[in-house]
């Protein structure tokens, strides 16, 4: 018999855990409490991607004068572009919908609860729904963090997903939150007109990353008009007069920020409530996170949890990966989650991305490195796209020269960083990237450059001895 399956959340974990396991012959029921494809499709990574890619097409089009183009009567129709991503938006959960139905998946929308180990009983608009299983993969992802004195009513204050749904683009955006979820949002907003101001509780933007790459970004903000306050805590806010006045608290003391429009992003935290867990002995850690082996399992043989509520980091992809693990296991397979880094990107200005370990974090393991770096300033295709910003920085063990990071901030980089992640992966070496052939003109090649200045013999930089 096939084992019969619920899965409790249509995300990026949740949906592809779905779908392998009815590939692999599992009876595989979907509760979905809002939208298939979950935050990243419909209101994360997709839309704000669309957004962002508009916002940089408006902004670029006062560099195209050194092309010897000229665009006259540029206008932004705000109702348009939402239209626009929401279409983007439709096709993409369109298609998990129709996916799921030809691998004969089935799909209740409401809300599950888990009244024990083989039960679980979902709340509909039709009433109550009892579904019998085998087997139970919690997938039901995070929410945005709320902070004192700013919750969400998406009119005033903006979680992530209000800020991807503007009737209009503010004339002045406060930020509260300068990791990559609160710059990416900001510096969008600056590129369609916004003025930007964003507060940072630690001493710089995106903390955690690569602090050379960071630089950069830093930069471009500066560059970009985009005010950032550092050590700086939103305190509250009143509004009156049509403006929201932000009060602040820095280390200079306190002060006040008049704005139209505030966006809180200060995190995401998993979402367990209402889940049930308590019936089957489970309860998640401080952070919210259930403890899981390398199989997906809970303490609960049975029960399995995937994506954001099973531990950092909270990326799709590795929620993804998560969900093939544990669709495998479920079905009898010997699968476990054994990667040996997950990438990160960030769709700033410049992009951002990384991979395995910093040149700290090698050294506080013990590890005698070696770096490597190569400016997109010597880029030829660099060059011709006028996005010169950033380097491409490899981190190698000193003995064995095994690649060991790679950090890359500069055009196209959250797509450069696949190839570094493979490296990573399969143990290559900075010679192993060195030797292989990247063709010319692209921007890999500054990968293939990276690699050979950790050897001092990088051809297209001059490197002291």
């Amino acid at each position: 018999m096939p084992r019969n399956v619920v899965v409790l959340g249509a995300g990026p974990a949740g949906y592809v855990c779905a779908i392998r396991l009815a590939q692999l012959g599992a009876k595989v029921t979907v509760v979905e409490k809002e939208f298939l494809g979950g935050t990243c499709l419909n209101v994360g990574c997709i839309p704000s991607k669309a957004m962002i890619a508009a916002g940089s097409l408006l902004h670029r089009l006062g560099d195209m004068a050194a092309m010897g183009i000229t665009a006259k009567d540029v206008r932004l129709d705000v109702a348009k572009l939402v239209e626009w991503k929401a279409g983007i938006v439709g096709k993409l959960t369109g298609g998990i919908g129709v996916l799921l139905k030809n691998h004969k998946v089935d799909v209740v929308m409401g809300t599950g609860r888990i009244q024990d180990k083989t039960t679980v009983v979902v709340t509909t608009k039709d009433g109550p729904k009892t579904l019998k299983c085998d087997d139970i993969v919690i997938a039901t992802g995070s929410i945005p963090i709320e902070i004192p004195g700013f919750a969400f009513d998406e009119d005033k204050v903006w979680s992530s997903t209000g800020g991807l749904r503007p009737k209009k683009i503010p004339e002045h955006l406060v930020v509260i939150g300068g990791g990559y979820i609160g710059l990416e949002l900001g510096m969008m907003f600056r590129k369609l007109g916004s003025k930007v101001t964003v507060l940072e509780a630690t001493a710089g933007a995106l903390p955690g990353q690569e602090r050379d790459c960071v630089k950069v970004i830093e930069k471009s903000l500066k560059k970009l008009g985009i005010e950032l306050l550092t050590e700086t805590f939103a305190q509250g806010y009143e509004h009156k007069g049509g403006k929201s006045y932000v009060r602040i608290k820095t280390k200079a003391g306190e002060d006040t920020v008049v704005c139209d429009q505030i966006l809180s992003t200060v995190g995401r935290k998993p979402y367990s409530a209402g889940l049930g867990l308590e019936s089957v002995g489970l309860a998640v850690d401080a952070k919210g996170f259930l403890a899981v082996d390398k199989h997906m399992r809970t303490k609960v043989p049975n029960i399995y949890a995937i994506g954001d509520i099973a531990c950092q980091p909270m990326l799709a992809h590795k929620a993804s990966k998560e969900g093939l693990v544990a669709a495998a296991v479920i079905t009898g397979g010997k699968d476990e989650y054994d990667a040996r880094c997950v990438p990160a990107v960030i769709f700033t200005a410049p992009e951002m991305a990384s991979v395995g370990l910093t040149e700290d974090q090698a050294r506080e393991k013990g590890i005698a490195v070696k770096t490597g770096m190569f400016p997109f300033a010597a880029s030829g295709r660099a060059m011709s796209l006028m996005e010169t910003e950033g380097f491409v920085k490899v981190v190698a063990d000193a003995k064995t020269d095994e690649v060991l990071g790679v950090h890359m901030v500069g055009p196209e980089v959250t797509e450069l960083i696949a190839e570094a992640t493979l490296a990573i992966e399969m143990g290559a070496t900075c010679e192993d990237i060195a030797r292989t052939i990247h063709a010319h003109p692209t921007l890999p090649e500054a990968f293939m450059e990276a690699a050979e200045a950790v050897h001092g013999m990088a051809v297209h930089i001059y490197q002291r001895k």
